[in-house]
């Protein structure tokens, strides 16, 4: 064994100075390419500087996403200067989704917001309404309940005026609904079932619908184990995605610290 065990650890030095060797590459050539960015600006040419910028932040995605993000910030202030917005929503994007995987959610938030509003002036809804969803989640992971079910129900009005849209709508008002759930209001989730019925005159019909009323039904009545069944039948035939099922844990703990706290008091 004594052996077998020298030859990983060789087999690993050689791994690890390929990285650092591939890192020392990526360094340089960003620095390359901030000094060409730099030039352009020189010359006044900012559509190839903030392209340079774009480049250099490729590089530095690779070792240091704080650095990309200030890479790509240059290149999107540059082409907001000369009139790019397009390109300024797609790095501003691109910001964002660096921040949200560096669990920077304020900064995502931010920048989400900005390439959500570019995306809107160059008429391009269906980008747009893709990144507010994002930027809603986030707001319900910061436990931002009324933000994010507000930007949810203003998408599914939005989407229910465009034909390709319009049969997304009802999984949008599910987490419109469970942002309400987080609320611990049963009132307000029956009165949002009844808007959602005026968003989207199909909505009753549907599984989500019935999710929702279900679970508002259990929190009124204070029944964690009807919560916890109505969340199953649900998901056995549709698998709830990673976001919905922490927020209806959430919702779940909150319904069974009330259950808790009642029992204690008889």
């Amino acid at each position: 064994m004594g052996p077998l065990r020298l030859q990983v650890r060789g087999r690993r030095r050689p791994l690890r100075q390929g990285r650092q060797l591939l890192q020392a590459r990526q360094e340089l050539a960003a620095s390359v390419y901030i000094k060409i960015a730099n030039c352009h600006l020189k010359g006044d040419s900012k559509h190839e500087a903030a392209s340079a910028y774009v480049e250099a932040a490729n590089c530095y995605k690779k070792f240091s996403p704080q650095e990309a993000a200030q890479a790509l910030n240059q290149a999107v202030n540059l082409f907001l200067e000369i009139g790019r917005l397009n390109m300024a929503a797609r790095y501003s994007k691109d910001i964002g989704e660096i921040y949200q995987q560096e669990q920077d959610l304020e900064k995502a938030t931010d920048y989400l917001e900005r390439a959500a509003d570019l995306f809107d002036s160059e008429g391009q809804s269906s980008q747009s309404n893709t990144i507010k969803q994002k930027v809603a989640e986030i707001a319900a992971q910061l436990e931002q309940y009324p933000k994010a079910t507000e930007i949810f129900e203003a998408i599914a009005r939005q989407s229910m005026n465009n034909n390709l849209l319009k049969y997304g709508v009802r999984g949008i008002l599910l987490n419109a609904g469970i942002c309400q759930l987080c609320r611990g209001d049963p009132v307000a989730i029956t009165n949002s079932l009844e808007r959602y019925q005026e968003i989207d005159p199909t909505f009753s019909g549907t599984r989500e619908y019935k999710l929702l009323a279900d679970l508002a039904a259990s929190m009124d009545e204070g029944d964690v184990a009807k919560f916890t069944d109505a969340i199953k039948e649900f998901d056995g035939m549709t698998r709830l995605d990673p976001w919905k099922t922490t927020l209806l844990l959430r919702a779940k703990n909150e319904l069974k610290k009330k259950e808790d706290d009642e029992d204690d008091l008889t």
